[in-house]
């Protein structure tokens, strides 16, 4: 009898010292959202991966949200109720309302002497540095629109990448290799500029356009430097049929479609982003920087996609998160993202990552985005909380679209967007 009561308190003794290890080793979960494309995924999965097995002391659980305006809209909702994760990837200007509204953490009180800020991309380093010098995120990699075409035709016709590096050169080379059939139906078209509104700002910032005035009350997307742009696109893809757009459809349908154009020899380039490069045939096509216009210098936008930590969460738990942040953009894993998905490295390191030196000199389009990135615009950050974007978007639909006049659309656009101004600034 004492035998067996001494059995089980020993079993007991053993269970408790057990669970109490167990509890000593438990990993401090660290929830995290995201979305991208298949191979972004893939990638971030196996980053994941890696960093939970390096160490003991935290566990990445990630959460794949549909896109960046799904992450933000469900992130918006998990801070109201306090379910928010410890970090979460966005888009710029996502992260700079987060920022504008005080809801993300200081990040600087997180690097050590080790880590090395003014090693990122100075363009991606002012984007996530407010002006009394708080860093409300790191960038995770950086995008921006470029061009693609087919250099097999472009040289067939007598052309060169020169004569790609204004609009005016563009729509010059669409022209020509536009062909049509007995009907007079397009079958080859010249250029297939992005649906959407940032192809069109892109361009009008390329012809010294702005937004909002420099004391921040006028709104200026009427004036002649945006309706000069935007209706040599509605002419080009409208009147001339040079250039075409696919609208519509489910989820980046539209995206796909025209990239498939190009591909297919259905067209001669396509405006596309820095992240398509790994699905593309590059002994066929070649890559370069979007045009300037006129003689004004090219200024399209370029972004950072941002980790932003936001308030109210777990501290032990955030101070993982940023860990796996540091990881993530490291010199070595920022080469790997770039080289994987065509996306910009966030890091001036990255030029000395023997893997990435050795990857561009065979793939030399893979160098476009990070030249771009060093002369290109800001992302607009829009101080109405998405109105003014709102306003230009339908705009660029009834433009490319509809055919409507660019002065008309635009006009009307203004006046939508100053109102939200008024009240933005009130």
């Amino acid at each position: 009898m004492k035998l067996k009561t001494l059995a089980i308190v020993c079993s007991s003794y053993a269970v408790g010292a057990f669970a109490f290890a167990g509890s000593a080793m438990a990993k401090t979960e660290v929830d995290f959202w995201y979305s991208g494309g298949t191979k972004p995924q893939k990638l971030m999965t196996k980053l994941i991966t890696e960093f939970n097995n390096s160490q003991d002391e935290y566990v990445i659980k990630s959460a794949l949200q549909g896109n960046y305006t799904e992450t933000y809209q469900k992130l918006q909702a998990g801070l109201a109720s306090k379910t928010a994760p410890e970090f979460v990837l966005l888009d710029s200007t996502q992260a700079q309302m987060m920022a504008e509204r005080n809801l993300v953490r200081d990040v600087r009180p997180y690097m050590d002497s080790e880590f090395n800020f003014n090693d990122f991309l100075g363009a991606f380093r002012q984007q996530v540095t407010t002006p009394d010098g708080i860093v409300y995120g790191l960038p995770a990699y950086g995008t921006t629109q470029i061009f693609y075409y087919n250099k097999h035709v472009l040289a067939a016709h007598g052309f060169t990448e020169k004569d790609l590096s204004t609009w005016q050169g563009v729509a010059k080379v669409s022209a020509a290799v536009t062909q049509k059939d007995a009907k007079g139906n397009t079958t080859f078209y010249g250029w297939e500029p992005m649906w959407g509104r940032n192809n069109l700002m892109d361009a009008a910032f390329s012809n010294g356009a702005k937004v909002i005035s420099d004391d921040g009350k006028t709104i200026l997307i009427d004036s002649p430097e945006w309706i000069t742009v935007w209706d040599s696109f509605r002419k080009w893809i409208h009147e001339d049929e040079t250039m075409r757009i696919h609208h519509g459809g489910q989820g980046w349908e539209y995206w796909y479609k025209t990239i498939d154009d190009v591909v297919k020899d259905r067209a001669l380039g396509y405006t596309g982003s820095s992240g398509d490069q790994g699905d593309l045939d590059f002994t066929k096509l070649a890559a370069t920087t979007q045009p300037g216009w006129d003689n004004n210098p090219a200024a399209p936008q370029a972004g950072a996609v941002t980790f932003v930590m936001p308030k109210g969460t777990d501290d032990k738990a955030s101070r993982g998160a940023f860990e796996f942040m540091a990881f993530y953009t490291n010199a070595k894993n920022t080469a790997r993202w770039s080289m994987l998905t065509g996306y910009i490295p966030v890091r001036e390191s990255v030029r000395q990552v023997p893997e990435y030196q050795a990857y561009t000199a065979k793939n030399p389009q893979a160098l476009i985005p990070l030249k771009q990135a060093g002369f290109a615009s800001k992302d607009f950050f829009d101080p109405t909380k998405g109105k003014i974007l709102d306003a230009l978007g339908i705009a660029a639909d009834q433009v490319q679209i509809e055919n409507i006049p660019a002065e008309k659309a635009l006009k009307q656009a203004a006046k939508r967007a100053q109102r939200a101004l008024d009240r933005a600034n009130r």
